[in-house]
């Protein structure tokens, strides 16, 4: 990974100065609505498994590669299928609120997920300044977990990643931007809705679970932060989640590592 800490961020640079548009989600459509989507998102893999099963044990000529083949596409659904289950399960404790509130540094916290994300695919320009608010650090690793994997899944071929944290008016702010394809404006508040995507594509195994930006904001409404989002004018998103920002107490940056 290419990173440049506290560099200053260049005149067009993908974190540079711009307008915002502040987003809240809107609201789930009928609790009904959102059960239905996770059972259709739980009931499609396991049909899919099923009817791989069934096919390889009517087919009285099937080999080795054929069923090997067949178990490689079960195991492909069945981890599809985990990342869902983990997916709605963070989305379900963000959304119970906070029961941990401890003095956290926001860099500190990126820092860590960064070292779990492979970004050798992509130039990136790491930032960091102190940015200390109180929180659960688990949720808020999450958070940066989700943005990061949101930032790397829907980039392009050698593309840009920029990392930033900051403190800004009484707000400790990260910032993260990636190039990637052109986002309409007013689709941007769907992205934060669980199960949606842009365009018409149907969704891959290695496009996720679809919840990701959803957890983010709800780890975020827990922590009374607000999320901004930005579609930049040559492709690709930047996002920006502000925390209410506290004095230095000497112990937040290690209390973020717990």
């Amino acid at each position: 990974m290419r990173s440049s800490p506290r560099a200053a961020p260049h005149a067009d640079s993908l974190l540079g100065p711009g307008p915002h548009r502040s987003l809240r989600p809107a609201t789930f459509e009928g609790r009904e609505r959102f059960v239905a989507y996770v059972a259709h998102e739980l009931r499609t893999p396991i049909a899919l498994r099923l009817a791989l099963v069934e096919l390889a044990l009517a087919d009285p000529h099937a080999d080795t590669a054929a069923l090997r083949a067949m178990g490689e596409e079960v195991v492909a659904s069945c981890e599809q299928q985990e990342r869902l289950i983990e997916a709605l399960l963070d989305l379900t404790i963000s959304e119970r609120g906070l029961t941990r509130h401890k003095a956290v540094d926001i860099a500190a916290i990126t820092n860590n997920a960064l070292r779990a994300h492979n970004l050798s695919e992509f130039e990136s320009v790491v930032a960091f300044e102190p940015a200390r608010t109180t929180g659960d650090p688990d949720l808020l690793e999450r958070l940066v977990a989700n943005l990061l994997s949101n930032a790397t899944r829907h980039n392009i071929t050698g593309g840009q990643i920029e990392v930033a944290t900051s403190t800004e008016a009484e707000h400790a702010v990260l910032s993260i931007a990636n190039t990637g394809p052109l986002i309409p404006t007013e689709e941007l508040a769907r992205l934060f809705q669980p199960f949606q995507r842009l365009g018409s594509q149907p969704r891959t195994y290695a496009d996720g679970a679809g919840l990701g930006l959803a957890i983010v904001q709800a780890i975020a409404d827990a922590h009374n932060a607000t999320v901004t989002a930005q579609a930049r004018a040559d492709g690709g998103l930047r996002i920006d989640v502000s925390f209410p920002a506290t004095v230095h107490t000497g112990n937040a940056a290690a209390n973020s590592c717990e």
